[in-house]
């Protein structure tokens, strides 16, 4: 957003999404596009926008097929308000839905549009399946033939290996590996104790049945294929327990990520509303809360830096810009891709050593109240469908804000790629 007093402000008006499942669970037969515009209709039942026109949709997906081309449009469509609201189709590993509510919040800030909704949905029970290239190169030459046999041909070609399936996987393909052994590198590097990512297992479980228990996500979550609450919490967990499971990514033994202190592969799509505080009031809707930062990073992570860490250093640039100190939050939501990776980035804005020579600072900026954090539990417990967790957590946040009646929050997601999406907001 602009910050020269001449643009708007961005209101956010509140979230819907649909329970996050495990995957090859409860969604096992859902598409990206049912469960997204499932989450679009619970957004728009819960604030009558049926039949509206908005000024714009922005979602996206991580993992979708081909067909899913327009996604955005086609849920849009789907999803009960007027078939002439825009969509548009973005992506931005797992910060997809907090790069789309900042896409959103631009628009609005410059006057462009006065109301938009920023999403995200994953299915990884639905993950495309596709064939090794050299057999595509057979059935595209089959296409471009132009006698029967230049179609004859390229079948001679054809070997039993061509019929192996290639699964979506997550690994970066700059380094080969995947984002659970990125984190065991980040873990011994910032020497994160298996005990203390244990300990923020646990506390994410704990706080988050709570607040189901207590009927907080109620307004926020809408049943789904006769599911009504996130499937992956663990009302029974215990420390002795996730102490108890083995490391997954490595074996050897300084490993410590072990699948209780990782997030699930996940199934889920969530959405948010956003708008001009005018809009807000003509249609007679709550402003809950504001948007008002957002930045982005990138770490060189092939040859320097941790997989994980750009946010690290796209809060300490933000803070900047909002000239605020880490401390000056009533909430954090930090996305708990790994509880390693939690604590890494608690550790490093504590580090004098890395705030100097990394951030550019003259000092760390300090630890945080631990208290602020992740109030209502965090992707530990519930879940990361990799597009969808941004406007989850923007959802919470504003809950959070609206409901205290005044303060900020900071938020915090690591991505794929090395990159990180972060954002500032304060209660209206």
């Amino acid at each position: 957003m602009l910050h020269d007093g001449q643009s708007r402000r961005v209101a956010v008006v509140g979230g819907s999404r649909i329970p996050f499942c495990r995957a090859h669970s409860v969604y096992r037969d859902c598409s990206n596009q049912d469960m997204m515009a499932a989450a679009l209709v619970g957004l728009v039942n819960k604030y009558d926008l049926k039949g509206q026109t908005l000024g714009d949709v922005a979602l996206g997906a991580v993992i979708k097929h081909s067909r899913d081309w327009n996604l955005a449009r086609e849920s849009v469509i789907d999803s009960g308000l007027s078939p002439k609201t825009p969509g548009m189709d973005l992506q931005r590993a797992c910060g997809t839905s907090l790069e789309a509510c900042a896409v959103i919040a631009n628009k609005i800030a410059l006057g462009q549009i006065d109301s938009g909704i920023a999403g995200g949905v994953d299915s990884i029970s639905d993950a495309p399946v596709v064939y090794p290239d050299s057999y595509r190169r057979i059935l595209l030459d089959v296409f471009r033939a132009r006698s029967a046999a230049q179609r004859l041909l390229p079948w001679f070609r054809l070997r039993p290996k061509h019929f192996k399936p290639e699964l979506p996987g997550v690994t970066e393909p700059r380094t080969g590996l995947s984002m659970g052994e990125s984190t065991e590198l980040i873990a011994r590097e910032w020497d994160v104790q298996r005990e203390h990512q244990d300990q923020l297992a646990l506390a994410s479980h704990v706080k988050a049945a709570n607040a189901y228990d207590e009927g907080w996500y109620e307004d926020l979550v809408i049943p789904y294929m006769d599911c009504e609450e996130d499937n992956n919490i663990r009302r029974d967990s215990t420390f002795e327990k996730l102490s108890a499971l083995k490391p997954v990514f490595s074996k050897d033994e300084e490993a410590t990520l072990t699948p209780g202190n990782s997030t699930p592969l996940t199934d889920g799509a969530a959405a948010v509303l956003l708008a001009d505080a005018d809009w807000a009031r003509l249609k007679n809707v709550p402003v809950a809360a504001y948007l008002t930062y957002v930045k982005v990073a990138a770490v060189d992570f092939v040859n320097d830096e941790g997989l994980l860490m750009a946010p690290a250093y796209a809060v300490s640039d933000m803070l900047k810009d909002a000239n605020l100190r880490l401390q000056d939050f009533d909430f954090y939501e930090i996305h708990e891709a790994f509880a390693a990776q939690t604590v890494a980035t608690l550790k490093a804005w504590q580090s004098d050593k890395f705030c100097r020579d990394k951030l550019g600072r003259n000092e760390a900026l300090g630890p945080i109240d631990l208290t602020k954090l992740n109030v209502k539990g965090g992707s530990l417990a519930m879940g990361h469908p990799f597009a969808a967790t941004g406007a989850r957590i923007v959802a919470n946040m504003t809950k959070l804000l609206s409901e205290k009646g005044s303060g900020r929050g900071l938020i915090s997601v690591c991505t794929a790629g090395g990159m990180g999406v972060t954002a500032i907001m304060e209660a209206a």
